[in-house]
């Protein structure tokens, strides 16, 4: 597995940007990532609506979310014998 290092060093060579350049894009990244995942866990968990969920972060990502929690659900029953 590569480090942290040789991650950013690989990112700052290929895409000629410098380090602080990288590092800021990967936090933003990050941070959209995180807040999308909260986002569809308030949705899932009946939090918010589904239409302020699209609306936040849009409609594949909260059908993608959909489609995950039926899975799973189906999955526990699965396992369950129920």
């Amino acid at each position: 597995m590569e480090t942290v290092k040789e991650y950013l060093e690989f990112l700052v060579a290929d895409t000629d940007q410098t380090e602080a350049e990288v590092i800021t894009k990967a936090i933003k990244s990050g941070l959209r990532q995180l807040w999308r995942e909260r986002i569809l866990a308030d949705f899932i968990n009946g939090k918010l609506a589904r239409e302020e969920a699209v609306e936040a972060v849009g409609i594949d990502w909260v059908e993608l979310a959909e489609r995950q929690h039926t899975a799973m659900i189906e999955d526990v029953e699965w396992a369950l014998g129920t």
